[in-house]
Protein backbone atom coordinates (compact mmCIF):
# COMPACT_ATOMS: atom_id res chain seq x y z
CA UNK A 1 0.00 0.00 0.00
CA UNK A 2 1.58 3.26 -1.18
CA UNK A 3 0.30 5.91 1.21
CA UNK A 4 1.46 8.63 -1.17
CA UNK A 5 -0.89 7.44 -3.93
CA UNK A 6 -3.87 9.72 -4.49
CA UNK A 7 -7.10 7.75 -4.79
CA UNK A 8 -9.61 10.62 -4.65
CA UNK A 9 -9.03 14.10 -6.03
CA UNK A 10 -11.24 17.19 -6.33
CA UNK A 11 -10.24 19.96 -8.73
CA UNK A 12 -11.90 23.38 -8.41
CA UNK A 13 -15.02 21.64 -7.12
CA UNK A 14 -18.13 23.81 -6.85
CA UNK A 15 -21.56 22.74 -5.57
CA UNK A 16 -24.77 24.77 -5.85
CA UNK A 17 -28.11 24.19 -4.15
CA UNK A 18 -30.29 25.99 -6.66
CA UNK A 19 -28.72 29.45 -6.95
CA UNK A 20 -26.80 29.16 -3.65
CA UNK A 21 -23.10 28.34 -4.03
CA UNK A 22 -22.38 26.01 -1.09
CA UNK A 23 -18.71 25.26 -1.77
CA UNK A 24 -16.40 26.95 -4.25
CA UNK A 25 -13.18 26.00 -6.00
CA UNK A 26 -12.12 23.28 -3.57
CA UNK A 27 -8.98 21.33 -4.42
CA UNK A 28 -8.65 18.18 -2.32
CA UNK A 29 -6.78 14.88 -2.26
CA UNK A 30 -7.26 11.69 -0.25
CA UNK A 31 -4.36 9.25 -0.23
CA UNK A 32 -4.46 5.48 -0.09
CA UNK A 33 -4.72 4.05 3.42
CA UNK A 34 -4.93 7.41 5.14
CA UNK A 35 -7.62 8.97 7.31
CA UNK A 36 -8.36 12.55 6.23
CA UNK A 37 -10.47 14.72 8.54
CA UNK A 38 -12.63 17.58 7.27
CA UNK A 39 -12.98 20.28 9.93
CA UNK A 40 -14.47 23.74 10.05
CA UNK A 41 -17.37 25.77 11.47
CA UNK A 42 -20.99 24.74 10.96
CA UNK A 43 -22.27 25.59 7.51
CA UNK A 44 -18.87 25.61 5.80
CA UNK A 45 -19.79 22.76 3.46
CA UNK A 46 -17.98 19.81 5.04
CA UNK A 47 -20.86 17.38 4.55
CA UNK A 48 -21.64 18.76 1.09
CA UNK A 49 -18.01 18.18 0.12
CA UNK A 50 -18.05 14.66 1.56
CA UNK A 51 -21.25 13.73 -0.30
CA UNK A 52 -19.70 15.03 -3.51
CA UNK A 53 -17.12 12.26 -3.36
CA UNK A 54 -19.61 9.49 -4.14
CA UNK A 55 -22.39 11.51 -5.79
CA UNK A 56 -24.80 11.34 -2.87
CA UNK A 57 -25.69 14.94 -3.73
CA UNK A 58 -27.24 13.61 -6.96
CA UNK A 59 -30.24 12.62 -4.83
CA UNK A 60 -31.03 16.32 -4.21
CA UNK A 61 -32.87 17.68 -7.30
CA UNK A 62 -31.58 21.27 -7.06
CA UNK A 63 -27.88 20.38 -6.87
CA UNK A 64 -25.44 21.39 -9.61
CA UNK A 65 -21.77 20.49 -9.78
CA UNK A 66 -18.82 22.34 -11.28
CA UNK A 67 -15.21 21.28 -11.51
CA UNK A 68 -14.34 17.61 -11.16
CA UNK A 69 -13.85 14.76 -8.72
CA UNK A 70 -11.56 11.97 -9.85
CA UNK A 71 -11.54 8.47 -8.37
CA UNK A 72 -8.60 6.43 -9.58
CA UNK A 73 -8.03 9.04 -12.28
CA UNK A 74 -11.57 9.01 -13.68
CA UNK A 75 -14.04 11.88 -13.28
CA UNK A 76 -16.93 10.41 -11.28
CA UNK A 77 -19.31 12.99 -12.77
CA UNK A 78 -18.71 11.72 -16.30
CA UNK A 79 -21.99 10.60 -17.90
CA UNK A 80 -20.60 7.09 -18.36
CA UNK A 81 -20.17 6.54 -14.60
CA UNK A 82 -22.88 4.48 -12.86
CA UNK A 83 -23.52 6.16 -9.47
CA UNK A 84 -24.69 2.90 -7.87
CA UNK A 85 -21.52 1.09 -8.88
CA UNK A 86 -19.48 4.09 -7.74
CA UNK A 87 -21.08 3.97 -4.28
CA UNK A 88 -20.11 0.33 -3.94
CA UNK A 89 -16.47 1.44 -4.30
CA UNK A 90 -16.83 4.62 -2.22
CA UNK A 91 -19.04 3.75 0.75
CA UNK A 92 -20.82 6.11 3.14
CA UNK A 93 -21.54 6.08 6.87
CA UNK A 94 -23.92 8.77 8.09
CA UNK A 95 -24.08 10.89 11.22
CA UNK A 96 -26.89 8.95 12.87
CA UNK A 97 -27.05 5.16 12.71
CA UNK A 98 -29.55 4.22 10.01
CA UNK A 99 -30.04 0.45 10.08
CA UNK A 100 -32.75 -0.95 7.82
CA UNK A 101 -35.87 -2.50 9.42
CA UNK A 102 -34.37 -5.93 8.89
CA UNK A 103 -32.34 -8.46 10.82
CA UNK A 104 -28.71 -7.84 11.70
CA UNK A 105 -27.69 -10.38 9.05
CA UNK A 106 -29.91 -8.90 6.33
CA UNK A 107 -28.63 -5.39 7.02
CA UNK A 108 -25.08 -6.43 6.24
CA UNK A 109 -26.10 -8.68 3.35
CA UNK A 110 -28.28 -6.01 1.70
CA UNK A 111 -25.63 -4.44 -0.55
CA UNK A 112 -24.25 -7.85 -1.51
CA UNK A 113 -27.64 -9.01 -2.70
CA UNK A 114 -28.39 -5.76 -4.55
CA UNK A 115 -25.08 -6.09 -6.39
CA UNK A 116 -25.70 -9.73 -7.30
CA UNK A 117 -22.94 -11.17 -5.10
CA UNK A 118 -22.28 -14.79 -6.06
CA UNK A 119 -19.93 -15.78 -3.25
CA UNK A 120 -20.72 -17.11 0.23
CA UNK A 121 -22.94 -14.41 1.73
CA UNK A 122 -22.68 -15.78 5.27
CA UNK A 123 -18.89 -15.68 5.04
CA UNK A 124 -18.99 -12.11 3.68
CA UNK A 125 -21.35 -10.98 6.46
CA UNK A 126 -19.12 -12.53 9.13
CA UNK A 127 -16.02 -10.91 7.61
CA UNK A 128 -17.69 -7.49 7.58
CA UNK A 129 -18.97 -7.78 11.14
CA UNK A 130 -15.51 -8.81 12.29
CA UNK A 131 -13.98 -5.83 10.49
CA UNK A 132 -16.49 -3.60 12.28
CA UNK A 133 -15.58 -5.18 15.64
CA UNK A 134 -19.16 -6.34 16.11
CA UNK A 135 -19.09 -10.08 15.37
CA UNK A 136 -18.53 -11.31 18.92
CA UNK A 137 -21.42 -9.19 20.18
CA UNK A 138 -23.99 -10.32 17.61
CA UNK A 139 -22.93 -13.74 16.29
CA UNK A 140 -25.63 -15.52 18.33
CA UNK A 141 -28.45 -13.18 17.29
CA UNK A 142 -27.94 -12.50 13.60
CA UNK A 143 -31.65 -13.01 12.92
CA UNK A 144 -32.71 -10.45 15.54
CA UNK A 145 -33.82 -6.97 14.52
CA UNK A 146 -31.05 -4.43 14.04
CA UNK A 147 -33.12 -2.03 16.14
CA UNK A 148 -32.43 -4.20 19.20
CA UNK A 149 -28.81 -3.05 19.16
CA UNK A 150 -27.48 -0.07 21.11
CA UNK A 151 -26.68 3.17 19.29
CA UNK A 152 -22.98 2.40 19.14
CA UNK A 153 -23.64 -1.13 17.92
CA UNK A 154 -26.04 0.18 15.28
CA UNK A 155 -23.35 2.53 13.97
CA UNK A 156 -20.84 -0.31 13.78
CA UNK A 157 -23.49 -2.36 11.98
CA UNK A 158 -23.84 0.45 9.44
CA UNK A 159 -20.07 0.44 9.02
CA UNK A 160 -20.17 -3.34 8.48
CA UNK A 161 -22.91 -2.82 5.87
CA UNK A 162 -20.69 -0.33 4.04
CA UNK A 163 -17.69 -2.67 4.22
CA UNK A 164 -19.56 -5.74 2.98
CA UNK A 165 -19.28 -4.72 -0.69
CA UNK A 166 -15.52 -4.18 -0.21
CA UNK A 167 -15.18 -0.49 -1.10
CA UNK A 168 -11.81 1.20 -1.51
CA UNK A 169 -12.87 4.42 0.20
CA UNK A 170 -15.19 4.91 3.19
CA UNK A 171 -16.75 8.33 3.80
CA UNK A 172 -17.92 9.06 7.36
CA UNK A 173 -20.10 12.05 8.22
CA UNK A 174 -19.62 12.69 11.95
CA UNK A 175 -20.03 8.97 12.71
CA UNK A 176 -19.73 9.37 16.48
CA UNK A 177 -21.57 12.64 17.11
CA UNK A 178 -24.77 10.90 18.24
CA UNK A 179 -22.97 8.42 20.51
CA UNK A 180 -21.87 8.36 24.14
CA UNK A 181 -18.15 8.66 25.04
CA UNK A 182 -17.57 4.91 25.32
CA UNK A 183 -19.20 4.18 21.96
CA UNK A 184 -17.32 7.14 20.46
CA UNK A 185 -13.99 5.69 21.60
CA UNK A 186 -14.93 2.34 20.04
CA UNK A 187 -15.68 4.05 16.70
CA UNK A 188 -12.39 5.98 16.83
CA UNK A 189 -10.42 2.81 17.50
CA UNK A 190 -12.27 1.11 14.67
CA UNK A 191 -11.41 3.94 12.25
CA UNK A 192 -7.71 3.51 13.00
CA UNK A 193 -7.98 -0.25 12.46
CA UNK A 194 -9.89 0.13 9.20
CA UNK A 195 -7.32 2.57 7.80
CA UNK A 196 -4.98 -0.39 7.42
CA UNK A 197 -7.24 -1.58 4.61
CA UNK A 198 -9.36 1.40 3.52
CA UNK A 199 -8.93 5.05 2.65
CA UNK A 200 -11.18 7.06 4.99
CA UNK A 201 -12.48 10.61 4.81
CA UNK A 202 -14.27 11.77 7.96
CA UNK A 203 -16.21 14.92 8.81
CA UNK A 204 -15.94 15.89 12.47
CA UNK A 205 -16.71 18.93 14.65
CA UNK A 206 -14.52 17.48 17.40
CA UNK A 207 -10.98 18.85 17.20
CA UNK A 208 -9.63 16.25 19.61
CA UNK A 209 -11.18 13.50 17.55
CA UNK A 210 -9.65 14.85 14.34
CA UNK A 211 -6.25 14.97 16.04
CA UNK A 212 -6.63 11.41 17.37
CA UNK A 213 -7.88 9.56 14.31
CA UNK A 214 -6.60 11.36 11.21
CA UNK A 215 -3.35 11.38 9.27
CA UNK A 216 -4.25 14.52 7.31
CA UNK A 217 -6.68 17.35 8.02
CA UNK A 218 -8.44 19.79 5.71
CA UNK A 219 -9.85 23.01 7.21
CA UNK A 220 -12.77 24.79 5.55
CA UNK A 221 -14.32 28.22 6.20
CA UNK A 222 -17.08 30.33 4.66
CA UNK A 223 -16.71 33.60 2.78
CA UNK A 224 -19.00 36.62 3.07
CA UNK A 225 -21.52 34.94 0.76
CA UNK A 226 -21.60 31.81 2.98
CA UNK A 227 -19.78 29.71 0.38
CA UNK A 228 -17.40 27.15 1.84
CA UNK A 229 -13.80 27.10 0.70
CA UNK A 230 -10.64 25.24 1.64
CA UNK A 231 -8.17 27.21 3.77
CA UNK A 232 -5.51 24.63 4.47
CA UNK A 233 -4.87 20.90 3.99
CA UNK A 234 -1.88 19.05 5.35
CA UNK A 235 -0.43 16.60 7.84
CA UNK A 236 -2.63 16.52 10.94
CA UNK A 237 0.22 17.06 13.38
CA UNK A 238 1.40 20.05 11.38
CA UNK A 239 -2.12 21.49 11.10
CA UNK A 240 -2.67 21.24 14.85
CA UNK A 241 0.77 22.34 16.04
CA UNK A 242 2.08 24.66 13.35
CA UNK A 243 -0.63 25.67 10.87
CA UNK A 244 0.44 27.76 7.91
CA UNK A 245 -2.65 30.00 7.97
CA UNK A 246 -3.58 32.17 10.95
CA UNK A 247 -7.27 31.41 10.33
CA UNK A 248 -6.56 27.71 10.92
CA UNK A 249 -4.82 28.48 14.18
CA UNK A 250 -7.68 30.75 15.27
CA UNK A 251 -10.23 27.98 14.67
CA UNK A 252 -8.23 25.19 16.28
CA UNK A 253 -7.52 27.26 19.38
CA UNK A 254 -11.18 28.18 19.73
CA UNK A 255 -10.93 31.88 18.94
CA UNK A 256 -13.89 31.40 16.60
CA UNK A 257 -16.23 28.49 15.89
Amino acid sequence: MDRREVVLKADRLRVWYGSFLAIKDVDFQAKVGMVTALIGPSGCGKSTLLRSFNRMNDLIPSVKIGGSVEFRGRNIYDSSVDPTELRSRIGMVFQKPNPFPKSIFDNVAFGLRVNGYTGDIYEAVERSLRQAALWEEVKDRLNKSAFALSGGQQQRLCIARALAVEPEVVLMDEPASALDPIATLAIEQLIRELSRVYTIVIVTHNMQQAARVSDETAFLMVDDDRAGYLVEHGDTQQIFTNPKDERTEAYITGRFS
